[in-house]
């Protein structure tokens, strides 16, 4: 097991790479955790470099294409920092983005803490946990040269690939009398029209709501209160590049947007 001063080292030089924008090949063989809890002990570390109280939390891989991507066999959390935040209908730097991708997204804002607990929670006692639906956009990336050879557990250190967040308003309508596994947000970029689908996130967004939690349960760590979790991308990874603007339109649940300088 990795000792405490591993652990603040792969940390440590994890975060370096992401403020300058640079990539390296892999943690050292000293430093490299050998299986998710490890991941999980370096990826905590991060919350010791933030700006402010950590704003929510991120599922990464929860759709086959999103597996794919970054070659996982299932989803991992990672922590979305405050200073990762990009407001709505704001501008994101691409600079030092490797992955150059954007994924539409629900998400939530919790209204109550999930403490860890013995029993797995079900998905609808952290249904009744949550405040607000939002539609969200994610710009993931990596460390990681070759994010595809890193692995789950380096991946999983890596935040999870966290980089930019951006959250839309809470939607007005009533979103839990909705089948969030049919909803079919629409992505404009470039000119083109895309469609997204609810079921690609784990099959529904709700449940991979609940992963999240239990996920955090067996970590011993608490889902608070105000913290945001977007849920994965409900449309395969789309290409992004200087001067795009990405707009996603979840119909009655709102609308999200971000360009890209």
């Amino acid at each position: 097991m990795l000792d405490k001063n591993q652990i603040a080292a792969a940390s440590s030089i994890l975060h370096d790479h992401w403020r300058a924008g640079t990539k390296f090949d892999a943690l050292d063989a000293s430093l490299r955790p050998r299986d998710r809890a490890e991941g999980y002990a370096i990826q905590a570390a991060i919350e010791n470099y933030s700006s402010g109280e950590l704003f929510g939390w991120k599922i990464a891989a929860t759709s086959e294409a999103g597996q794919k991507h970054i070659n996982v066999e299932g989803p991992m959390a990672g922590r979305i920092l405050p200073e990762t935040i990009i407001p709505d209908g704001g501008t994101a730097s691409m600079a030092g983005n490797e992955m150059r991708v954007g994924e539409p997204e629900f998400a939530f804002r919790m209204a109550r803490d999930l403490p860890p607990r013995p029993a797995p929670y079900t998905v609808q006692e952290v249904l009744d946990a949550v405040d607000t639906l939002h539609p969200a956009i994610e710009i993931p990336d990596s460390r990681f040269a070759d994010f595809v050879r890193a692995g789950a557990a380096q991946i999983i250190a890596d935040n999870a690939c966290a980089h930019l967040f951006v959250l839309g308003a809470p939607t007005a309508t009533d979103w839990r009398a909705r089948d969030l596994v049919e909803e079919r947000p629409v992505i404009t970029l470039r000119g083109q029209r895309y469609v997204g689908h609810g079921k690609n996130v784990l099959g529904d967004p709700r449940i991979a709501l609940a992963w999240l939690a239990n996920e955090l349960r067996a970590l011993g760590v608490t889902l608070r209160a105000g913290e945001v979790v977007t849920t994965g991308t409900c449309h395969p990874p789309l290409p992004i590049q200087s001067g795009d603007v990405f707009a996603a339109d979840f119909g009655v649940l709102g609308k999200v947007s971000v360009g890209f300088a």
